[in-house]
């Protein structure tokens, strides 16, 4: 009895511990279970953002590939070929659709059409086109000539074609004939210059197209050149520097020991050079005496040229204008005397504050000069050439000599109150350009008017007017 009261709890220790082994086992199977399914969420959830990444970069790279293919489409097919295509499509489309033979043979022959034209693209990346002028500077009325050399840089041989070479606001078409691989062409061709400029000539551009023109596909070098057309110059000699009554400077009131004009004697002081000893005086006082002199400054000229239209009866009027204020400077930079050139600019409505009225053509040589005068153009409602007058003598005082350039259209009252900016001892001529005129040189109050009707006239004109 006592034996079987002892086995009895040991057998439902037993149990006890069986059932906590159950139990503990279930608990684990379960705790396993619940982590594969988590596993497998995040797995899930991962192949879920790869394909929307992967969806993503997709997307991106058909837009990237419809955008190209649009820009493409947008350079390269003409008006027409925008017309062909829609009836290509649309006729085929409907004629297959509805069974209608018209549209279906209209859309077929649009197809046909398009595949014909098509190969004439094939091959323009095979050529290297080089651009030569063989000057940058011409006067107006010559030409220029320049080269364009084309090169097949490619392992076969390319199909005809043309080069369309822009020249200022025309174009100039070079025909690229057959070439094989490694062979080139030149071509040459003459750029007129008529009438005074800067003249941008290029790109090249190579231009592809069919021959019923529904496709053009181009292609562009870098290759520029700037074209300065000159004005014409007619040479003025240095005697019409006659007009300026002192070659030899204007005086300062800043004494010196050593110039060219004369101002006084005054008694030796060591130091003073023995070459400007007065030998009369010397001998006259007995004591040593010497020159002295005030100190010269060089004679500056200013050429002044209105821009202005309404100055000028027409273009033709302008021109010789400019070509005689371009012929002044060119004496003026010769003859080594300090130059300004001095045009208006273009006004607006309100004035701000603070605004550039003038604008000064940089003369340091001849050549930069003329350069500059091949940019001047007729400008509306330019600063009036009085306003210059008084601009230019307000900023500098030691101009000796002025010339006003202006038209046939312009009152000589407007041109006497320019002159009148001016100091009294400052010499003023003004060149009036009228090709209906009659060559004169004529005395106004305050002024020298000298008239040209063309700009050979000017010469002998200011020969004159120096003489008298």
């Amino acid at each position: 009895m006592t034996e079987s009261r002892t086995r009895a709890p040991s057998s439902t220790t037993r149990r006890s511990a069986t059932w906590g082994r159950t139990s503990t086992r279930t608990s684990t199977r379960t705790v396993g279970r619940t982590r594969t399914v988590g596993g497998t969420t995040r797995r899930g959830s991962n192949a879920i953002v790869t394909a929307v990444s992967w969806s993503a970069v997709e997307m991106r790279r058909a837009g990237e590939v419809l955008r190209r293919a649009w820009q493409w489409g947008l350079e390269t097919i003409t008006p027409a070929g925008w017309l062909v295509l829609v009836a290509a499509v649309a006729g085929t489309l409907v004629g297959w659709t509805l069974g209608w033979v018209e549209w279906l043979v209209a859309g077929l022959a649009g197809v046909a059409l398009i595949a014909v034209t098509v190969p004439f693209l094939f091959g323009a990346r095979a050529h290297d086109v080089t651009l030569r002028v063989d000057r940058d500077r011409v006067v107006a009325g010559g030409s220029a000539t320049a080269e364009v050399v084309i090169r097949n840089d490619g392992a076969r041989a390319s199909l005809p074609g043309r080069i369309e070479l822009p020249v200022g606001e025309g174009l100039i078409e070079v025909e690229v004939p057959f070439l094989r691989a490694g062979h080139e062409a030149t071509r040459s061709l003459e750029i007129p210059t008529p009438r005074r400029g800067i003249i941008q000539v290029g790109p090249p551009v190579e231009v592809r197209s069919d021959p019923v023109g529904l496709f053009r596909r181009e292609r562009a070098w870098e290759d520029r050149h700037q074209l300065y057309v000159h004005p014409r110059v007619e040479t003025v000699p240095t005697t019409s520097a006659g007009l300026i009554r002192d070659l030899e400077g204007q005086p300062s009131r800043r004494i010196v020991d050593s110039d060219i004009s004369f101002h006084a004697i005054r008694e030796y002081v060591p130091g003073d050079s023995r070459r400007h000893v007065h030998w009369k005086s010397t001998a006259k006082t007995g004591r040593l005496m010497v020159r002295q002199y005030e100190e010269t400054l060089r004679s500056r000229t200013a050429v002044i040229l209105s821009v202005d239209p309404g100055d000028y009866l027409d273009e033709e009027e302008f021109e010789l204008a400019v070509s005689a204020a371009a012929s002044l400077g060119v004496r003026v930079l010769h003859d080594g005397r300090d130059l300004e050139i001095v045009t208006g600019v273009e006004l607006p409505p309100v004035v701000p504050r603070g605004m550039q009225l003038v604008e000064r053509i940089p003369s340091p040589s001849p050549r930069t000069m003329l350069d500059g005068f091949s940019g001047v153009d007729p400008r509306p409602r330019a600063t009036p050439i009085e306003q210059i007058g008084d601009i230019v003598a307000e900023d500098d005082e030691t101009v000796s000599l002025a010339f006003l350039i202006v038209g046939s259209v312009m009152p000589l009252r407007r041109i006497q109150r320019a002159a009148l900016a001016f100091p009294g001892d400052t010499a003023v001529v003004a060149i009036l350009c009228d090709e209906h005129a009659r060559p004169r040189v004529q005395a106004v109050t305050g002024l020298t008017t000298v008239t040209i009707a063309a700009i050979q006239d000017l010469a002998g004109l200011l020969i004159r007017g120096a003489q008298s």
